[in-house]
């Protein structure tokens, strides 16, 4: 028998090289199969044999095919039993127990998947939270009508947690992107998970990094800033007074936070500082400074310490402006370069404030007769003593007349830095950097004079 089938093998192994449409033959030439057709089942192993005679024969399993299948069930039912002590393992470090999970799987739809001790969700095409993002970005109204910032960027994102503030949803790419934040601190957020098309698509970076969060708006009285940056503040306070442009007040910001300011206030007037400009310029100094935004001067003299001295920082390059100082005329603040010749409004609407310093004042704004009278000294003569505030004032409308009677009631000074010749002035941002490290150069050059005065 073993002979006819290694001699039917071979015949067929002829026949198919030859041509596909050839016939299998017996010896008597009668044909028996046709190659073409039944090529395909010759590959399949077969069941049962059938002779030419007619005679059949089943073919019966070997012990070893059988050890063998015994052997694959077995390494399956092996890694299941593993896999599920795993996940039993890990469910009992994590405090996870029957009931809970039952609980759990009631709650959540069927599109959730559970990551370590955090649910995330994934976005339908159509979601619209996605939609919202930019409205939370480019509305200060609605930012403030609902009470929600948005935060874009790991750092960013982890700055906020680690003050305190408490994230609502958090959109991320994937799930590594989201293991790189503080997973303990979103334990009452939405996580969702989109794609990273979406996310840039929504997203106001040229590169995103792939997570953008929600924030409830943030009250600076229950924030807590970092305990190393609490230990190198000195009695500088910063007073913004008609910041506009988003760059440079995210950039004063930033600033005030590396001279170590004790606070930083803004008054009516000063752009939002919530916006995603002013937040990426920062560079979380946010959450690293106590930032009090939208004050009247009232409300600034209120948060003052009693015994300050408010200075002004001035936009000229020289003590004396180019003034008709000849005619018996009374000097107006249109006069001075530095000096808005607005008067402060007493009801400020949200709609007026713009958003940029470019903008031009409107003519029918009415301007008051008098400056106060405030001295001018160089920028590097002595002028920070004791508690001292700064106020830093746009480009283009400068300082406002109740900044500059502040200054004159307090004892201030009108501080300015000489510039060469043909430069009229410095930028907002660089003008305050360099007083903000020279007043807190002079602090603590006069904390160590009065620390050697104690010890001798």
């Amino acid at each position: 028998m073993q002979t006819n089938m290694a001699a039917f093998v071979r015949s067929v192994g002829l026949v198919l090289r030859f041509g596909q449409s050839s016939h299998l033959v017996n010896t008597q030439g009668n044909p028996v199969i046709i190659s073409k057709r039944y090529v395909r089942a010759l590959k399949r192993k077969p069941v049962k044999l059938i002779y030419p005679d007619g005679k059949e024969e089943r073919l019966i399993k070997t012990t070893q095919t059988v050890s063998r299948q015994k052997e694959v069930l077995h390494s399956k039912e092996s890694s299941k039993d593993d896999t599920e002590k795993r996940f039993h393992s890990r469910a009992s470090d994590l405090q996870y127990n029957k009931a809970s999970k039952k609980s759990n799987e009631s709650l959540f739809p069927n599109n959730v998947t559970l990551t370590d001790a955090l649910r995330f969700e994934k976005a339908q095409p159509d979601d619209k939270r996605l939609s919202k993002l930019v409205t939370i970005a480019r509305s200060r109204t609605y930012r403030e009508h609902q009470g929600k910032i948005l935060l874009e960027g790991r750092r960013l994102i982890c700055d906020a947690l680690a003050a305190g503030a408490k994230p609502q949803t958090v959109f991320f790419s994937s799930v590594e992107r989201l293991s790189e934040l503080p997973v303990d601190k979103l334990q009452r957020a939405s996580l969702v998970k989109v794609k990273f098309e979406e996310i840039k698509k929504w997203s106001e970076l040229i590169t995103p990094q792939g997570v953008i969060a929600i924030f409830s708006r943030p009250d600076v009285h229950k924030l807590e800033f970092p305990k190393d940056q609490q230990g190198q503040t000195v009695p500088l306070s910063l007073i913004c007074d008609n910041i506009r442009d988003p760059g440079n007040l995210g950039t004063i910001l930033r600033c005030a936070a590396a001279a170590g300011c004790d606070s930083v206030l803004l008054s009516k007037g000063c752009v939002d500082i919530w916006e995603p400009k002013v937040l990426r310029a920062a560079m979380g100094a946010h959450f690293r400074i106590p930032i009090i935004p939208s004050l009247t001067w009232e409300e600034v003299s209120h948060h003052l310490p009693r015994d300050v001295t408010v200075h002004v920082a001035d936009n000229c390059s020289s003590p004396v402006r180019d003034v008709d100082t000849e005619s018996n005329q009374v000097s107006k603040p249109s006069d001075y370069g530095w000096v808005s010749g607005r008067k402060e409004k007493k009801q400020h609407s949200e709609l007026d404030y713009s958003e940029s310093d470019s903008e031009e004042d409107s003519d029918s704004d009415e301007e008051v007769d008098e400056v106060p009278q405030v001295e001018p000294k160089l920028y590097h003569d002595p002028w920070a003593q004791r508690g001292t505030a700064l106020v830093i004032g746009g480009e283009t409308h400068g300082l406002s007349l109740e900044s500059l009677r502040l200054a004159e009631q307090t004892d201030g000074r009108r501080l300015y830095v000489p510039l060469a010749h043909g430069v009229d002035s410095l930028n907002s941002a660089m003008a305050a950097s360099i007083l903000l490290f020279e007043g807190r150069r002079q602090l603590l050059k006069a904390v160590e004079r009065s620390g050697r005065r104690v010890r001798n």
